[in-house]
């Protein structure tokens, strides 16, 4: 499952203990990290930096969940040569609409945590653009509480490297529907999202979003993009993600563990 995702290494292991320090050569892994860039019809609309592996749905979920496509069918995904044609064909990838999508302004730089977001306007934005989630039952509470064992008895890549974040989708029973690894958190539920856009699967009504990391804005906003009104951080929020799930009308919960969480918004 891992093939081409790592990649060999040798390290230097200390180990102390009873007054001693110990060093010995060993064979390591190291997870790939590699640029992808993602264009829809043709041009180019972001650059990420991620793990190689599931890069279809990463297109399609960046492109759903970032509004470019303005509910525009996807009809394909295809791996296409960078404009720089010594870059390796597999780290471009298109998101064809027969062209149908408006046509997208490129994001400057590698896609990063800010993104450009920077208050209260871009969630007016957001609110014009998706409107309140329909309401749905909520989730138990002690069931939410069983998801991130369920999701780390699945990340392959992770027991492997330890330098992932993972993503999933869990039902309302905390059955996890599809789980994604990546280097980037916001890589990782982008290939989620596509797994479930490209399976016309959309919107994820009654299901949550689990998160390894912490829950920022753009985190409430790809959920909330999906339909899905329940999401799961294993971190804290940031202010501006907790203001967004308010005014989505989103169940948000912070430092996720076992023993109990905290609810920032319901």
């Amino acid at each position: 499952m891992v093939v081409g995702r790592v990649t060999p290494t040798t390290v230097t292991r200390v180990r102390h203990g009873d007054g001693s320090t110990t060093t010995e050569q060993v064979d390591d892994v190291l997870v790939v990290e590699e640029p992808l860039s993602i264009q829809l019809d043709g041009r180019l609309v972001a650059t990420t930096m991620r793990t190689p592996g599931h890069d279809f749905e990463l297109a399609a979920g960046f492109c759903f969940t970032d509004g470019l496509l303005a509910g525009a069918p996807v009809t394909g995904v295809r791996y296409v040569a960078g404009p720089d044609r010594s870059v390796h064909v597999d780290n471009a990838v298109t998101v064809d609409t027969d062209g149908r999508a408006p046509e997208p302004r490129p994001r400057l730089g590698n896609v990063s945590s800010s993104c450009g977001w920077c208050g209260s306007d871009q969630i007016d934005d957001l609110c014009l653009r998706l409107g309140p989630l329909d309401p749905s039952p909520s989730i138990g509470l002690d069931v939410l509480a069983t998801v991130p064992a369920a999701v780390r008895a699945r990340q392959e890549l992770f027991d492997v490297t330890g330098a992932v974040h993972a993503a999933a989708v869990f039902d309302r029973e905390g059955r996890i529907i599809v789980v994604r690894e990546d280097v980037g958190r916001h890589n990782a539920v982008d290939k989620v999202i596509g797994s479930m856009l490209l399976d016309g699967r959309l919107p994820l009504r009654d299901r949550g979003l689990y998160v390894s990391g912490r829950a920022s804005i753009e985190m409430v906003q790809k959920a909330w993009s999906a339909g899905l009104a329940t999401l799961l951080a294993e971190s804290a929020p940031t202010a501006l993600a907790v203001e967004s799930a308010r005014r989505a009308d989103m169940t948000l919960v912070g430092f996720l563990r076992a023993d109990g969480f905290n609810v920032y918004s319901s």
